[in-house]
């Protein structure tokens, strides 16, 4: 039988542009930094929130899933992001999905819920720096004051004109993540490249 496990190592939606997101970074002087976080792992979990389901995930993970609208919950290198009443994404490194896919699945035994690895549908763009909300405001409708949008924060918006989640980091210090589809991303990337002009 013919071995057809791919032999070509992993390519990140972002590669090609790989050089030029660090050229940006390191003309801008340290006012921004932009870097592609590829493959992630990303587990979307639906269940009922009034349900034992619910503190089981919390348990299996080690983390407890938001249940306030548009936050993040983080244990270690595991986030959760709320992204609807019975809703959240996991994200995680890169290669951990199957693991976790299968400690929710354990957790909830034999109660209705949904869980999807959707790790290949996005990628993540990291943008940091002193001006990396000046930069994100140029192409998102979100008021990105900390008092409005801090750390713990995350939210389903448009940036550039494309569909993002876009979160908030622990610290302000640590910028935010960006998630974007795959097939999106190198136009979002060319966007963020462009708008850091203002800043090289």
């Amino acid at each position: 039988m013919a071995d057809t496990a791919p032999t070509a190592p992993l390519r990140s939606p972002l590669s090609q542009v790989a050089d030029r997101l660090a050229a940006a970074t390191r003309t801008s002087g340290g006012a921004i930094r932009l870097a592609e976080l590829p493959f992630l792992a990303q587990i979307d979990v639906r269940l009922d929130v009034k349900g034992a389901a619910t503190d089981a995930v919390g348990l299996a993970l080690g983390l407890r899933l938001p249940l306030e609208p548009d936050t993040v919950v983080r244990a270690g290198e595991l986030t959760a992001l709320w992204l609807g009443p019975d809703e959240w994404l996991v994200a995680a490194a890169a290669g951990s999905q199957r693991d976790l896919e299968r400690r929710i699945r354990e957790a909830v035994g034999d109660e209705p819920v949904s869980v999807t690895d959707v790790s290949a549908q996005r990628t993540t763009l990291l943008v940091t720096g002193p001006r990396a909300r000046d930069l994100l405001a140029h192409g998102c409708s979100l008021d990105l004051h900390p008092r409005a949008f801090g750390p713990g924060r995350c939210a389903q918006t448009t940036l550039g004109r494309t569909q993002v989640v876009l979160i908030a980091r622990d610290e302000p210090r640590a910028g935010f993540w960006v998630l974007v589809r795959s097939s999106y991303a190198g136009h979002l990337a060319h966007w963020l490249l462009d708008a850091a002009t203002e800043y090289v």
